[in-house]
């Protein structure tokens, strides 16, 4: 195994380095981080450095200071809030004599523990195996390397030629193998979800896409709307897998609800990569949900971590309509924020108590209906491919019969699906009547 993660409840120290040039650096959240992989926090460590050291990052009076305070708690791993390189990594574990762990390798540790899909499992494992591909030297430093096949003749000095793989070697062999396997099967479910909504597309069906910093109750709103039964906790990243429901707007009519990974600070390439074709449904929706945590005191810092993540997977031009969750613990819900327009642009909301969640729907629909217009149309008794195009392409609101066997019926549309009814559409006493 190339990734070899602590066991669960091992005792850790946590050192957490304040940049002074960042304004989003939480030593709690070092601490969440690591429960959540399942390990034992027992003491902390804080430094400041505006440039690392080359060597060991935190400088050596430092690395004493991390040594004496590993021998007072008895703790067994080191675990820095920062993206170590694989020289930091050794050179800080053989003065340590202990297991280091960089920001990257804690959060993949809780990926590997939350991952429950078949897709969600590959593209762990690929972010793993790109972790460990600069990091194979530490493991193998104390082999030799080995030797090649026999040798000419039985009487040559060890009956063998020449210098053969080294175990590092090998290894980086096999593990490049197992990535482009994976990359393989990943490929497959990307060519998959494509598929999928090529599908949605020729079916007109928009998207909406929950996003946000983790634990800002992404997946808790998600059942709260959709009824999906998704697991939810008080925790980081407890959701990783997507899931799509199906949602009945009251205007915009049928919707596709995705929810997907959250966001967080230094959210390791490896795993932006790896979760590139889930990440995909947030690119393509239509209107995404930046759930925000209203009582968080980063909240503004976290909501330009989020957008930046956004930009860097190519989702930065999609539409947003700001949720603050949580509010009960920030005030209470507020009215719904509007633009000059009219159009809501923040809604306030608990998804724990379900207050606000209307005022979202409501919000939602009124964002997605953007070009949607209401229009009686008559339609002769005769005429029963015109009324089915209408159920169709179109939300029927009212049908009544009238005296004379005509149809009349109350359409909410899209503008550019009541010009597809096109000249057969237009030999009908056709208005707009309300324009949405």
């Amino acid at each position: 195994m190339f990734f070899e993660r602590p066991a669960a409840g091992s005792r850790v120290l946590l050192v957490h380095v304040d940049d002074p040039t960042s304004t989003l650096s939480s030593s709690e959240e070092l601490g969440e981080l690591a429960t959540s992989a399942g390990l034992d926090p027992v003491g902390i460590v804080s430094s400041s450095r505006r440039f690392p050291h080359p060597a060991t990052f935190v400088g050596q009076g430092k690395l004493i200071e991390i040594r004496d305070a590993m021998v007072a708690t008895d703790a067994e791993v080191v675990v820095f809030d920062e993206d170590l390189t694989p020289t930091h990594e050794r050179n800080i574990e053989k003065f340590l004599s202990k297991r280091v762990l960089g920001r990257t390798g804690l959060i993949l540790a809780i990926f590997a523990d939350r991952a429950r899909t078949h897709e969600g499992k590959l593209q762990v494992e690929l972010a793993q195996l790109h972790h460990a591909s600069s990091r194979l030297v530490r493991g193998w430093t104390h082999l030799d390397r080995q030797r090649g096949g026999s040798g000419r003749g039985a009487g040559s000095a060890a009956g063998l030629g020449g210098a053969g793989e080294t175990q590092l070697e090998a290894d980086q062999r096999l593990l490049g193998d197992r990535i482009k396997q994976v990359r393989g099967r990943l490929d497959r479910v990307r060519r998959q979800r494509q598929q999928n909504r090529r599908s949605r597309t020729r079916s007109e069906v928009r998207t909406v896409a929950l996003a946000g910093y983790t634990n800002a109750g992404k997946s808790t709103l998600f059942n709260r709307i959709s009824d999906a039964g998704v697991h939810a906790a008080d925790q980081l990243f407890a959701t990783l897998d997507p899931t799509l429901r199906r949602l009945e707007l009251p205007v915009a009519g049928t919707v596709v609800l995705s929810d997907t990974v959250g966001f967080i600070r230094k959210l390791p390439h490896t795993l932006v990569d790896a979760f590139r074709a889930t990440l995909e449904e947030v690119t393509e929706a239509d209107l995404i949900l930046h759930v925000i945590d209203a009582a968080a005191e980063e909240k503004s810092e976290r909501i330009d971590e989020v957008n930046r993540v956004l930009e860097e997977i190519g989702a930065g031009e999609v539409p947003q309509l700001i949720v603050m969750n949580k509010s009960d613990l920030a005030g209470g819900v507020r009215p719904v924020e509007r633009d000059a327009s009219g159009m809501p642009t923040r809604v306030w909301l608990s998804a724990v108590t379900g207050e606000g969640v209307a005022d979202l729907i409501a919000a939602v629909g009124e964002r997605l209906a953007e070009g949607v217009v209401e229009v009686d149309l008559t339609i002769r008794p005769e005429e029963g491919r015109l009324r089915a195009r209408c159920f169709s392409l179109g939300e029927v609101i009212n049908e009544t019969t009238l005296e004379d066997g005509s149809i009349r019926l109350c359409l909410r549309i899209e503008e550019k699906n009541l010009k597809r009814l096109g000249s057969e559409a237009s030999r009908h006493n056709l208005r707009t009547s309300v324009g949405i």
